[in-house]
């Protein structure tokens, strides 16, 4: 292996609680790498040799973006159902068949090559670690297969077949719960660590909704919840009850819902990318951090209600309309990410982390939020290979 000196670097964001700060920040730093992880962080001034060198010329460097909610095995386009609701239509949930019908006639190759291209597109923009959910196929077959071609491109990946009741099953709601927890999830759990369920009016009520986590919990998935997005509902009262690792939406919450979250491990993910497009009420994050939860911010890319894959983009949205920090949101699209997918390894830049670096073409992440929409992305390295 070979050693990598980074020094130079005018802002470290390390998230390590041993440094000053919610981020750990350190100043006028540098980072040693080897191999895959991190072996050293500290002053420029104290670093140690190594084999190679790479001058950051002053800018930030931050833990590599955790993108922990994202729908990228699909096929079509839903830009007419865009434009119908930037011209005053509601949003529902039903947009999703329209995704379902398109993604049930692509190939393999066609929705592999999607999934790498939006991996991509993330990575470029400083998104080194990504979780993909199944949910567009909606039948034994696609959905199994969604969740073989997911994982050739993450280990994040999230079996999601109760995310609308299939088409075919539409005046037997009862009959596709049953399939979801049998044959389908037979089918599926070999080729995910997940299992979600959209609980919500439209889609799964509470009970559904327990039936398919309790289910996947029994074939060893870890749950998550798509919990109260649309309006109050049970999403994230099941999600603590049942220990998930994160309740993602969040947008309406009571004061019991905020309460339960605070007081579990069960991360609160906001997707501000749905708020976004749907023109829908954004969640309230300083109510949840001022509580106590654990934030995370993710992208909700989806070719329907959340069309991005920049959390740089979420991270100026949450500052902006959500009354986070810009230090709270940096935190949440990284070391919150982190914890919502359960990972220790990632997250962070510490000694023995994976060596995840963003480098901004800025001297300081403050400038995610400060200049939104601008391409700030400098270098990226995942696992200690530079990719951009």
């Amino acid at each position: 292996m070979t050693s990598t000196l980074i020094t130079n670097i005018g802002t470290l964001v390390t998230n390590d609680p041993s440094h000053p700060g919610l981020l750990g920040t350190v100043e006028d730093a540098a980072v040693v790498i080897d191999g895959s992880v991190v072996t050293w962080t500290g002053r420029a001034a104290e670093a140690p040799a190594a084999d190679r060198r790479f001058d950051a010329d002053g800018r930030a460097l931050l833990p590599g973006f955790v993108d922990s909610h994202a729908h990228l095995v699909f096929a079509g386009d839903r830009t007419a159902e865009f434009n119908a609701r930037m011209s005053g239509q509601a949003y529902s949930a039903g947009g999703i068949r329209t995704t379902v019908a398109a993604t049930r006639a692509a190939s393999d190759e066609q929705l592999d090559a999607q999934v790498d291209r939006f991996v991509r597109e993330m990575l470029r923009q400083g998104t080194t670690t990504v979780e993909v959910k199944s949910g567009y196929g909606l039948t034994v077959e696609d959905e199994a297969r969604a969740l073989r071609i997911a994982a050739r491109h993450t280990p994040e990946t999230t079996y999601l077949g109760a995310h609308v009741v299939a088409p075919e099953y539409a005046d037997d709601p009862a009959g596709y719960v049953d399939l979801v927890t049998g044959k389908m999830l037979d089918a599926c759990a070999p080729h995910a660590r997940w299992v979600d369920v959209f609980c919500e009016r439209g889609a799964f009520d509470g009970d559904q909704a327990r039936a398919v986590l309790t289910a996947g919990i029994e074939r060893g998935l870890i749950p998550r919840v798509h919990a109260n997005q649309l309006s109050h509902g049970p999403g994230v009262q099941l999600a603590v009850e049942l220990g998930a690792a994160s309740a993602d939406h969040c947008t309406h919450l009571t004061d019991a819902d905020v309460a339960a979250l605070a007081g579990s491990g069960t991360v609160a993910t906001l997707l501000p990318g749905a708020e976004f497009s749907t023109r829908a009420d954004y969640p309230d994050a300083r109510r949840l951090l001022d509580a106590g939860a654990t934030v995370a911010l993710s992208t909700d890319c989806n070719p329907g209600s959340s069309f991005t894959s920049s959390m740089a983009f979420c991270i100026a949205v949450a500052v902006r309309e959500m009354g986070m920090t810009p230090d709270e949101a940096v935190h949440a699209a990284t070391a919150g990410g982190a914890r919502a997918l359960r990972r220790t390894d990632v997250g962070h830049i510490a000694p023995g982390a994976r060596a995840d670096l963003l480098l901004l073409d800025a001297p300081s992440p403050v400038h995610l939020a400060y200049r939104p929409g601008v391409p700030l992305t400098a270098a990226v390295w995942r696992a200690g290979i530079r990719e951009v």
